[in-house]
C-alpha cells in the first residue's frame, strides 16, 4: 500500500531529575552539598533513508516518545544523557505542525536530519545552588519536560519530470516503454491510483527520474477525483510532461483538456506555472489524430510551445521526446517549496518566535482561578515540592513573573483557590 499522508505524535524525552545530597566522608570536614545534575532527555530526530518509498510504517506506529535522561546521583555524579530517538523517513517528506500548519522540516536528501521534538534539559542538583548565604541548600530541580507536538507527514515524490494529464491518455503506457517500471495499465479511468516512479536512460548516457502521476479531472484542486492525492506530488518535479490524447476517442476535445489541466495546476499552486512544460500528443497511430493535432496547434496561442507527437503503443517519436526532456532538465534548476530568508550566500537566518505570554489566568465554573501557559507549567513541573526551599523558590518565581499582581487585578482574595494543572493551592496576601 502506498501511503503519502499521516499524522503522528512525537515527544522529546524528559530531563533527568537533579538530586539533593550531601558529602559525608571520614576525614573530610565541611563536605557540603554533593547532588548531581540530571541528564538531558533524548531528541526525536528524523533522518532520510533513500531505501524507503512510502510512509506505510507510520500507519502502525503513531506515537514516538523519546527516553528520558538519567537522574543525578550523590557525590556530584551527573546523570547520563539519553540517546536520541532516530526515526527513518523516505526522501521527499515534508513535516508540518498539525495545529498551525507551519513547516518544520523539508527532508529530501539521503542522510539529511532534522530535530522534530527536543528533549528537556536535566534538572540541577543542590550543589548548583550553594552560595555564601546558603552553603547547604536543600534545593534541586526536576528534569525539564520534553517538547511534544502532533505533526503531519506528507510525502511528495522526488522526480525530475512528471507526467500529467486526464485519465486514460497513456501516461502509464509511456512510462512502461521508456523505463523498467511496471505500472498497472487498463482501459478504464483511474487505473493509476498511486504515483509510479521509473528511471529513464537515453542513448547518450544521460538519465532522469520520471513519475507517472494519477490522472486529473476538473476540480482536482478542490479535492475532486484523486485531487490533492495527485497534486502534492507534482510540486517537486522540475519539468512537466503534459500528455494529451489526440485521438479524441474519449469524446473530449484535446485543446479543452490541455486548458483544463493547466487551470487545475494554477489553482492548486501558482508556482507550478513557473515550471517548463512539454506537450506530448499521444495516440498518433489512431485515425483522427493528425487532424486533431492540426486543430490543436491552430488553437494554441503559444508559438514557442514544445509539442511532440508520439505513439506510446508503437514507440514512435519517443527518442526526440526523451532527448528534449533531458536537455530541458540540464537548464532547469530546482524549485524550492519553502521560502528561506538568506543573509548572504553562505548564511541562512532562522527566525525564532518566542512565546508572547508566559501565563494566562481564567476562571473555572466553581470560581477557582486557573493558571496556564508554557513557562509557568514548565517551572511547576521542574519544582520538587518535597523540599521547603524549592517551594519558596517557586513562589519567588511566580511573584517575579507578576502572577501575584495579576491575580489581585482579577479579584483574587485571601483564601481563594488557584489551580495549576492538576494541583490546587490557596492565594495568600
Amino acid at each position: 500500500m502506498f501511503v503519502d499522508h499521516v499524522k503522528i505524535f512525537v515527544k522529546g524525552g524528559d530531563g533527568g531529575d537533579g538530586m539533593v545530597a550531601f558529602r559525608r566522608e571520614k576525614y573530610i570536614a565541611y563536605g557540603g552539598p554533593a547532588g548531581g545534575d540530571g541528564g538531558k532527555g533524548a531528541d526525536v530526530v528524523f533522518i532520510v533513508d533513500e531505501g524507503l518509498r512510502t510512509l506505510m510504517d507510520f500507519r502502525y506506529q503513531r506515537h514516538f516518545k523519546a527516553p528520558r535522561g538519567e537522574h543525578g546521583g550523590s557525590k556530584n555524579q551527573h546523570g547520563r544523557n539519553a540517546i536520541d530517538m532516530v526515526v527513518k523517513v523516505p526522501p521527499g517528506t515534508v513535516v508540518t505542525d498539525a495545529e498551525d500548519g507551519s513547516i518544520i522540516a523539508d527532508l529530501v536528501e539521503h542522510g539529511q536530519t532534522a530535530v522534530i521534538a527536543k528533549g528537556g534539559r536535566g534538572g540541577r542538583g543542590n550543589s548548583r545552588f550553594a552560595t555564601s548565604q546558603n552553603p547547604a541548600p536543600e534545593l534541586s530541580e526536576m528534569g525539564e519536560p520534553g517538547h511534544d507536538r502532533e505533526i503531519a507527514l506528507e510525502l511528495k515524490v522526488l522526480a525530475d519530470a512528471g507526467l500529467v494529464g486526464f485519465p486514460s491518455v497513456g501516461k502509464s503506457t509511456l512510462l512502461s516503454v521508456v523505463s523498467a517500471a511496471k505500472p498497472k495499465i487498463a482501459d478504464y479511468h483511474f487505473t493509476t491510483l498511486v504515483p509510479n516512479l521509473g528511471m529513464v536512460e537515453i542513448e547518450d548516457g544521460r538519465g532522469f527520474a520520471l513519475a507517472d502521476l494519477p490522472g486529473l479531472i476538473e476540480g482536482a484542486h478542490e479535492g475532486i477525483g484523486l485531487g490533492h492525492q495527485f497534486l502534492r506530488h507534482i510540486e517537486r518535479t522540475r519539468v512537466i510532461i503534459h500528455v494529451i490524447d489526440m485521438s479524441g476517442l474519449e469524446g473530449r476535445d484535446p485543446y479543452e483538456d490541455y486548458n483544463t489541466i493547466n487551470e487545475e495546476l494554477e489553482q492548486y499552486n501558482l508556482r507550478l506555472t513557473e515550471r517548463p512544460q512539454i506537450i506530448v500528443a499521444n495516440k498518433m497511430d489512431m485515425p483522427d489524430a493528425e487532424e486533431n493535432l492540426r486543430l490543436f496547434k491552430e488553437k494554441l496561442a503559444d508559438d514557442n510551445a514544445m509539442i511532440f507527437p508520439i505513439s506510446a503503443l508503437t514507440r514512435k517519436g519517443l527518442d526526440k521526446l526523451l532527448f528534449a526532456v533531458a536537455d530541458l532538465l540540464e537548464v532547469t534548476s530546482e524549485f524550492s517549496l519553502n521560502e528561506i530568508i538568506e543573509d548572504d550566500e553562505n548564511a541562512v537566518l532562522y527566525k525564532h518566535k518566542g512565546d508572547d505570554i508566559d501565563f494566562e489566568i481564567s476562571r473555572d465554573d466553581d470560581g477557582a482561578f486557573v493558571l496556564s501557559g508554557y513557562t509557568i507549567e514548565r517551572l511547576f513541573k521542574m519544582t520538587d515540592f518535597n523540599f521547603d526551599q524549592s517551594v519558596r523558590k517557586f513562589a519567588r518565581q511566580m511573584r517575579g513573573m507578576g502572577i501575584d499582581d495579576a491575580l489581585r487585578e482579577r479579584g483574587a482574595k485571601d483564601g481563594d483557590t488557584v489551580r495549576l494543572l492538576n494541583f490546587e493551592f490557596e492565594f495568600l496576601e
